[in-house]
């Protein structure tokens, strides 16, 4: 059984699949990218401000399916500049403070719309 998981006021997907579903007491989330939830428009700016838009939008998400960023256990971070990765952390590190989730992050030839950095996240419920 799954459940799809919606929410109205985070980033609509950009295709054909789903913002996150819930399965076996698990959510997963899909790929986020730096979106305004309000314009629909992609940020392409600083790695920080996208690293921030996309755990924002996580949180939002998270909140539909009934969860919190404490409940993440697992998320897989890709760049396309590895270089950037302190900034990218370091924003990361503000949101998952305490009992971090495991993480890999990547670098990658290319994201979709531009971006420089996509985050997919499961969370415990």
């Amino acid at each position: 059984m799954k459940k799809i998981i919606n929410c109205a006021s985070a980033p609509k997907a950009i295709g054909p699949y789903s913002q996150a579903v819930e399965s076996g007491g698990f959510v997963f989330t899909s790929g986020m990218l730096p979106i305004d939830p309000v314009t629909g428009e992609i940020y392409n700016g600083d790695v920080r401000v996208q690293t921030e838009l996309i755990l924002k939008n996580l949180e939002t998400i998270l909140k539909e399916a009934g969860c919190a960023l404490k409940n993440v256990v697992k998320t897989t971070v890709y760049m396309t500049d590895l270089t950037q990765f302190a900034e990218m952390n370091d924003v990361y590190g503000s949101f998952f403070k305490e009992n971090p989730p495991a993480r890999v992050t990547l670098q990658v030839v290319g994201l979709p719309k531009g971006s420089a950095i996509l985050l997919e996240a499961i969370a415990k419920k």
